[in-house]
């Protein structure tokens, strides 16, 4: 299969975009940060229910990587990703960091609402670069829809309530989070995991999924989720940024389990920082 084109100028995409406008056909954007796997690949699938041409923009975000973070060695390597792209999508947008943040640039965006704590509390950086990022690409592409991936859960509320107060005319879509064999949440970070690393990462699905059944048998949430930060800790990682329990729709902390919630963990294991997280029904 052919290796799909690569823009990396926002009027090169603009033009493709526009072309396709001309012969009615709907477009969907697939954000990412390259380093693919199968979890990004399935992003390009949800697409297809809704749209007829799919770009993905690969664009490793410095905005959103604090200075002691790990921008530098992020894995970079656009020529594997556009490999396992192939039939899967119509473009791949890739600009430059000069190209999305070209010389003077001096815009911040700012979201409150579902942004607040929880990954802010570790990084408070990381939102404000987030949505400058993802603003540009919404606004220089304009897709019908844009997917996004339910492991960023934190993120993915962030972006829908940026779209929503932007007043953008654009579907965002969250996708179900993948999973390897053993349960890990895919992530490009886990290629820095070395093999006893790996072993353990292994285990946060499994801690999450005995918090939430703690909490359904015993009704008090921070106990469940003060024995996840421990039962994490017991399991090799080396720190607990957070395990939290928090309304579905709002991220707002919660009392009971009468209403859709998520449970959302980050921690680090070696010198890699791991997220995942759950849905969780109500009680009957």
């Amino acid at each position: 299969m052919k290796t799909p084109e690569i823009v990396t100028s926002i009027a090169g995409l603009r033009a493709h975009v526009a072309d396709w406008r001309k012969a009615r056909r709907r477009v969907a954007l697939v954000p990412t940060m390259g380093a693919l796997h199968e979890g990004h690949i399935a992003l390009t699938g949800t697409t297809r229910t809704r749209t007829t041409k799919t770009i993905v923009s690969i664009f490793v975000n410095p905005a959103q990587f604090a200075p002691h973070e790990d921008f530098d060695r992020y894995p970079r390597n656009l020529d594997a990703d556009a490999a396992k792209l192939a039939g899967h999508v119509d473009l791949i947008f890739a600009p430059s960091v000069a190209e999305m943040y070209p010389d003077g640039f001096a815009t911040r965006i700012e979201v409150g609402g579902p942004s607040l704590g929880l990954e802010t509390d570790f990084r408070p950086h990381f939102f404000s670069g987030v949505a400058a990022a993802v603003t540009k690409l919404l606004i220089a592409a304009m897709p019908n829809a844009a997917i996004f991936g339910e492991k960023d859960y934190q993120q993915l509320l962030v972006i829908r309530r940026l779209n929503a107060d932007l007043g953008l005319p654009i579907e965002i879509v969250g996708a179900p989070l993948v999973r390897e064999p053993d349960g890990l949440a895919m992530s490009s970070r886990n290629a820095y995991l070395k093999p006893r690393e790996r072993e353990i990462a292994a285990s946060m699905n499994m801690v999450l999924k005995d918090v939430i059944e703690r909490v359904r048998e015993r009704g008090h949430i921070g106990v469940g989720e003060h024995h996840g930060k421990n039962a994490l800790l017991r399991a090799g990682f080396d720190s607990v940024d957070y395990v939290a329990i928090r309304d579905a729709r709002t991220l707002e902390t919660v009392a009971d389990l009468s209403r859709p919630a998520r449970i959302l963990a980050a921690a680090k294991v070696g010198g890699t920082r791991l997220i995942d997280n759950m849905a969780i029904q109500p009680s009957p």
